[in-house]
């Protein structure tokens, strides 16, 4: 196991005729010269080989609510340590962690931090899960599946946030690593993801179908809806038909509100009026689980069987109140099971957030700030 910080070699790339060597891991297919960088910042062509020069490097640390993912349907209530590292393969103009995605690796990567830290540190912080988000851990593919295979050795989930934007080779390898996965389904045009995310729509879909038929990997969705962009809904209607067809009804879909940030300054944030539209389409579509974030909506944070139209699960700005599950996770009151990963009663770990801080020490202790 190399130690933090260190540059690893990966094995999804390829050399050209021409001299250079292509990185096979995401659609993008970045064909580099010797001391380039992909797009991503932190794939690098170095002798000849592709490396990745952010192993065991964070832009930071924190204990989460699982809910913030988001995801509601996978061990409620319970804290998951998360963290990213710097770039990622995709360019949207209106990323919410733009500072994070679009940042050079020396901008923002100050812990270091090997996979065994990261995995005691979940396990001494009472952590169901670790989360590899704020940027698309597609990119750090190595050291996720390296802190993945140190969590589960303690008995820790893991969970990825993710673009879905990867071949289907890697693909395969990393989800064989994963508990859970949110994916962001950011549009449903080719047009959007080629002018607004530089990227294409259909390796995402393709994704999507194998996460879901062809692994144990719990699946949920997030769409953050931008004004005049990807809100109308016509497009909408497509895009959860292909979801209801393709994945099937107990799929979990978050519809999200878009607040102005990076290249997108020029846009309003996203109504709540929008989102509840989105949701109503999507319910009487036969969606089961449909949901809205990034605004105050208890109705549209909570949980509703999809049978008899109980409350199953209340919440509030990731607050857990309400719980209306049996320990078989079905509906309290007409018992039609509820799809997600519960185990018991919801956690109670609550909205707050935590951040932490990370020594690799081997044999230290985990200092929590």
């Amino acid at each position: 196991m190399p130690a933090a910080g260190n540059i690893v070699p990966t094995k999804y790339w390829h050399r050209l005729d021409d001299g250079r060597v292509q990185c096979d891991l995401c659609p993008r297919e970045c064909k580099l010269h010797d001391g380039q960088a992909g797009l991503c910042f932190v794939r690098a062509c170095q002798g000849g080989e592709i490396v990745l020069t952010t192993w065991g490097r964070s832009s930071g640390y924190c204990v989460d609510p699982i809910e913030k993912k988001p995801l509601f349907h996978f061990l409620p209530g319970t804290p998951v340590l998360s963290f990213g590292t710097a770039g990622c393969n995709l360019a949207c103009r209106f990323c919410q962690n733009w500072d994070i995605s679009k940042a050079r690796e020396d901008d923002v990567l100050a812990d270091r931090a090997g996979p065994e830290t990261i995995a005691r540190a979940a396990r001494d912080l009472g952590c169901a899960s670790v989360a590899f988000t704020y940027n698309d851990p597609i990119i750090f593919h190595e050291y996720a599946i390296d802190v993945a295979v140190a969590c589960h050795e303690r008995g820790v989930r893991t969970v990825a946030v993710s673009s879905g934007y990867v071949n289907p080779e890697p693909r395969a390898e990393f989800y064989r690593h994963m508990d859970a996965v949110n994916v962001d389904l950011k549009a449903f045009t080719e047009r959007f993801y080629h002018r607004i995310c530089s990227a294409g729509l259909a390796p995402v879909l393709d994704t999507l179908r194998y996460i879901r038929h062809e692994t144990d990997v719990w699946l949920e969705l997030t769409t953050l809806l931008i004004p005049d962009e990807n809100d109308s809904s016509g497009e909408i209607e497509i895009m959860v038909r292909w979801v209801f067809d393709n994945l099937g009804p107990e799929v979990p879909m978050h519809f999200t509100a878009f607040h102005p940030a990076w290249k997108m300054l020029d846009r309003p944030p996203t109504s709540p009026a929008t989102l509840r539209r989105a949701r109503g389409i999507a319910l009487n579509a036969g969606m089961h689980y449909v949901y809205t974030g990034n605004v105050h909506d208890p109705e549209g944070e909570s949980t509703w069987c999809h049978e008899c139209g109980g409350l199953l699960v209340a919440r509030d700005g990731y607050r857990i109140g309400a719980w209306n599950l049996t320990d078989e996770a079905c509906c309290a009151g007409c018992k039609a099971p509820v799809a997600g990963r519960f185990e018991g009663p919801a956690g109670d770990w609550g909205p707050r957030s935590l951040p932490v801080r990370l020594r690799d020490r081997e044999g230290g202790h985990t200092a929590a700030g």
